[in-house]
């Protein structure tokens, strides 16, 4: 089947991730930016393939509020975010204003003929992995959650290259085929599995003194 293509990650949500880790030393030449960037892998006349969609956010500390834990960020596009520091950010009191906030989001989906034994997944629980810098050491943080669902093929319109999934929740999707693939070669009943995975690596550098 062919991945569809990526939303990319809420932009406050990006911001957030990024003060999970401890400022490091950096040019802060660079302005508040976004740069996006997608790619799709698949073989020919092979169902499925692989779509990566990959944001990365620079914005800049605006303002600390160490009594309230909330900092405040200079985003692209001139717009502004406040937000809340949780107690999981341990290098709070480091943050200081003119840091710089990097952050990139990958988002990943990948689509399979799954083999007949294989048994339809609910896809409500996923796998979280967190991985942060201890205080005083490296900045560093990686973030990512994983989930899969197994999909059953309802309907298959060789006419217009699309195939009907229908998924463990009851809902249906009509999907466009890759040309490449041929459809009189699939059935209904096939099942079909897409596991997506969402990754966030952050860092903070720190501004440097004049």
């Amino acid at each position: 089947m062919n991945p569809s293509t990526m939303k990319s990650m809420p932009r406050l949500l990006l911001a957030a991730a990024a003060l999970l880790l401890l400022p490091s030393c950096s040019d802060q030449s660079q302005e508040p930016k976004t740069e996006h960037a997608q790619a799709v892998a698949y073989k020919a006349g092979v169902p499925g393939g692989t779509a990566v969609d990959t944001t990365t956010l620079t914005a800049t500390i605006a303002a600390v509020y160490p009594s309230e834990r909330t900092v405040v960020l200079n985003l692209p596009d001139n717009k502004r975010e406040t937000v809340k520091c949780g107690p999981q950010v341990a290098n709070f009191d480091q943050l200081r204003a003119g840091d710089q906030v990097k952050i990139t989001a990958i988002q990943q989906l990948a689509v399979a003929m799954a083999s007949e034994s294989d048994q339809p997944d609910t896809g409500a629980a996923g796998e979280t992995q967190v991985a942060l810098a201890p205080k005083g050491g490296q900045p560093a943080a990686v973030m990512a959650k994983t989930r899969q669902v197994t999909a059953t093929v309802t309907a298959i319109d060789v006419g217009h290259h699309t195939a009907t999934l229908q998924f463990p929740d009851g809902q249906t999707h009509t999907i466009n085929v890759r040309h490449d693939v041929d459809l009189t070669q699939r059935k209904v009943g096939e099942k079909v599995t897409l596991r997506t995975t969402d990754a966030i690596a952050v860092h903070v550098e720190k501004a440097q003194k004049p």
